[in-house]
């Protein structure tokens, strides 16, 4: 009989075995994917960088910055007028005399006032908040006196030796990456609970021993109390440490990189440190001086400059986040013990019922 004509029997033909892949293979495709990620993450990386950092250097301008004006009424009124005609410049506040207008100064309420005298306008400074606003408000009063010469008088100075305030905006991005690196390392090396905690606050209060021995008394960027500079470094340190540390307790070693992108991509260039939170398109100022960055920034201006006025938000913004990133760190390391207890212990097996 043929083969042709032979019956059917039910049973379906047995299939050829698949070709396996050979170990050779796999980590190619593994290659292959890991160089795709390369080139595809890269390009994002570079993008949000120029975004975060140059979008709002490109887009510097007065919005809602705080300036007094100070004299009499009608004359105030007049100068008043032509502050306004910038819509969305500047946020005005009135003052009787010029010694209101200091007083406000010093608080930190305005950063500076244009004051009417007899003797023709005066402008009321202080660059120690912010040389740059500083030098935009004596080009912006001169020109709305028509060109006339303004007599300046900076009431809050920045430091002798740093009159740019150049050392102290370049403290930032160190003081940064010193809490990125502390809370790295402590994940990395297996800390937790109270030893990462001891960790944490240890590193941060001598990176500000040593920042402060720095840039107060070696370069001579700061002013006021040394302690109490020592201290907002530290505290500015702890506060990005802990939110790193406290991620990595969370989400493990991706933990690190979220909480690094935070406060370096968003937390660096949003702070405002080289201009001022109002010279920053909206809501980047706001959300600079919600991020450790912009309150450390904030607070060390304030101790340095103007005897702690208007410290308070600063500090308090460092204290939750330093607050939160230690908590985080504690809870990370409560659930990840109870999750090693559960996995050791053995599993108890019920007894099958009896037929």
């Amino acid at each position: 009989m043929s083969a042709k004509s032979a019956t059917y029997t039910g049973t379906a033909p047995p299939r050829s075995p698949q070709p396996s892949r050979s170990p050779q293979q796999s980590a190619s495709s593994s290659h292959r994917r890991h160089v795709v990620a390369v080139v595809v993450l890269v390009p994002v990386l570079v993008a949000l960088a120029l975004w975060a950092f140059a979008w709002p250097a490109a887009r510097t301008a007065p919005r809602d910055l705080p300036l007094g004006v100070a004299g009499p009424a009608t004359a105030a009124a007049q100068v008043e007028k032509q502050l306004t005609e910038h819509e969305g410049a500047f946020e005005i506040h009135r003052y009787a005399d010029e010694a209101a207008a200091r007083d406000a100064i010093e608080d930190r309420t305005v950063y500076g006032a244009a004051v009417v005298t007899e003797q023709g306008p005066k402008l009321l400074t202080a660059s120690a908040a912010s040389p740059f606003v500083a030098q935009l408000l004596q080009q912006s009063v001169t020109q709305q006196a028509g060109g006339a010469q303004v007599r300046t008088v900076d009431v809050v100075p920045a430091a002798e030796d740093d009159p740019r305030g150049s050392a102290l905006t370049s403290s930032v991005l160190p003081l940064t990456l010193a809490g990125i690196a502390a809370g790295a390392v402590v994940t990395l090396l297996g800390l937790r609970g109270r030893r990462a905690i001891a960790a944490l606050v240890g590193a941060s209060a001598l990176v500000g021993l040593v920042a402060a021995a720095l840039a107060g008394s070696w370069l001579g960027a700061l002013t006021g109390n040394w302690w109490a500079q020592a201290g907002a470094l530290g505290l500015a340190t702890l506060a990005v440490g802990a939110a790193v540390a406290g991620l990595a307790a969370l989400l493990g070693t991706p933990g690190i990189g979220l909480g690094a992108f935070v406060v370096m991509m968003l937390g660096n260039p949003f702070s405002g440190a080289a201009t001022a939170p109002e010279m920053l398109p909206d809501p980047v100022g706001t959300i600079g001086q919600w991020l450790p960055p912009g309150a450390g920034v904030s607070l060390l201006r304030s101790i340095s400059f103007f005897d702690g006025a208007a410290a308070s938000a600063p500090a308090l913004t460092l204290t939750w986040w330093a607050a939160l990133g230690l908590g985080t760190v504690l809870l990370g390391s409560a659930l990840k013990r109870r999750r090693e207890t559960n996995e050791s212990a053995p599993s108890v097996r019920e007894p099958a019922p009896a037929n």
